[in-house]
């Protein structure tokens, strides 16, 4: 009985193609806009937690702002996606005494500091100069391609700069010693970082391919010593990160004139915030891309109604020939199903093509998983349930007298 539908239902929206191919479209936008934005947003958090990984267990994160909310015994209940918005209240300051805290081991900032960059060859505005201590490549276990990362008490302007940065600059020269400019001052260039993963670091953090590294204090005079301070990472001496958070909490406190303006974060506590933030945001988008998904729903059930009034002679006779009400409905459910079924699959094959793209000409990875594609299929499949049953019922409820008359 299915497969006599279905052969039925392909026939029909076949003799109408282009009313039936601008009749999917709605739901072929809907799905490619949902499987790119729910892929897109997997691979984020995966290119994220892999990243956040690398820091290892006994290295913390300080951010500006309350970004979560702790019970009693400290563990972390929602996240404050706003505090996200707010600007750095961390200060050179924090740094310092961040310094002194016995129980930590190493203490690395990023300051924020322009995102312009130029060299004889040609001028960036898209890269990102951040304040940092030679500690950073160790913390991050972020390798060097070529010369060495700037050592602690140069007085030298060194900068090291990542892999893009190289390449659109300088091509294939290895630019170690060449000089660029940075905010009207020329540092030497002491070494290449190796290409990384790319993305996030973390929220609010840069993809170390397109930046360009330089000492904290030389941050500091750049901007006239108000460095934004983007965050801090803590290593703990002996992996003890209890007594490291207590440390820095209360210097911090200090510092702040017991304001708490900031969050001391584990790294799963990191890896919570950023989760949430892409789920948040995938969600929010997503939604907004499933009202095409609505829309095309009801575009499919006013062409079926159409579609109805269209044949009701042929109702008419498949009712005087002894088709029961029920056949009558499961040839318009089923005709409405492969509409709508025949749209999310095209929209998967789009989204496919688009991750193809993405991930030859840009840094973004979308995770491609078959969860994603099987579930944009089934939305489709519940979408052409419901919006097929207004017309289906319209068909099956035809008086075969009257359908034969043409009425």
């Amino acid at each position: 009985m299915f497969s006599g539908n279905f052969k039925a239902a392909v026939s029909s929206l076949r003799a109408s193609k282009w009313r039936s191919l601008l009749t999917m479209m709605g739901i072929i936008i809907g799905i490619t806009l949902v499987v790119t934005i729910v892929s897109l947003g997997e691979g984020l958090k995966r290119q994220v937690t892999g990243q956040i990984n690398q820091l290892g267990s006994d290295v913390l994160t300080v951010r500006s702002g309350k970004l979560v909310s702790r019970d009693k015994k400290g563990q972390v209940q929602s996240v404050n996606i706003l505090s996200l918005f707010d600007s750095s209240t961390l200060t050179a300051k924090d740094v310092a005494a961040l310094r002194a805290v016995r129980s930590a081991e190493s203490v690395t900032p990023m300051a924020f500091v322009t995102s312009t960059v130029s060299s004889s060859s040609g001028e960036l505005n898209n890269a990102y100069v951040l304040g940092t201590s030679p500690t950073l490549p160790d913390l991050l276990h972020q390798q060097i391609a070529y010369g060495s990362f700037f050592t602690a008490g140069s007085n030298q302007k060194f900068a090291v700069i990542g892999p893009n940065i190289a390449h659109k600059l300088y091509g294939a020269l290895n630019p170690v010693a060449h000089t660029i400019n940075i905010s009207g001052q020329s540092y030497i260039i002491s070494g290449v970082l190796k290409e990384s993963p790319g993305g996030l670091l973390s929220v609010g953090q840069t993809d170390f391919n397109s930046a360009v590294f330089i000492p904290f204090e030389h941050a500091a005079n750049l901007t006239g010593g108000s460095v934004n301070i983007v965050q801090i990472l803590l290593k703990s001496k002996a992996g003890d990160t209890g007594a490291t958070i207590r440390d820095a909490r209360r210097v911090l406190l200090a510092n702040h004139k017991d304001r708490e303006d900031f969050s001391v974060l584990k790294q799963e506590e990191l890896l919570d915030v950023v989760n949430s933030v892409v789920n948040r945001l995938t969600g929010f988008v997503s939604a907004i891309a499933a009202i095409s998904l609505l829309v095309g729903g009801i575009g499919i059930m006013s062409i079926m109604l159409a579609s109805v009034s269209e044949r009701t002679r042929e109702i008419g006779i498949r009712k005087a020939i002894g088709a029961s009400n029920r056949q009558i409905l499961n040839q318009f459910l089923v005709e409405g199903l492969v509409l709508t079924l025949s749209g999310g699959l095209v929209g998967v094959i789009i989204s496919l093509l688009i991750f193809v793209i993405l991930r030859l000409y840009t840094d973004l990875n979308p995770a491609i998983t078959p969860a994603i594609m099987i579930s944009a299929v089934l939305v489709a499949v519940v979408v052409g349930v419901i919006f097929s049953i207004a017309p289906a019922l319209k068909a099956a409820r035809k008086d075969p007298i009257q359908a034969l008359r043409g009425d």
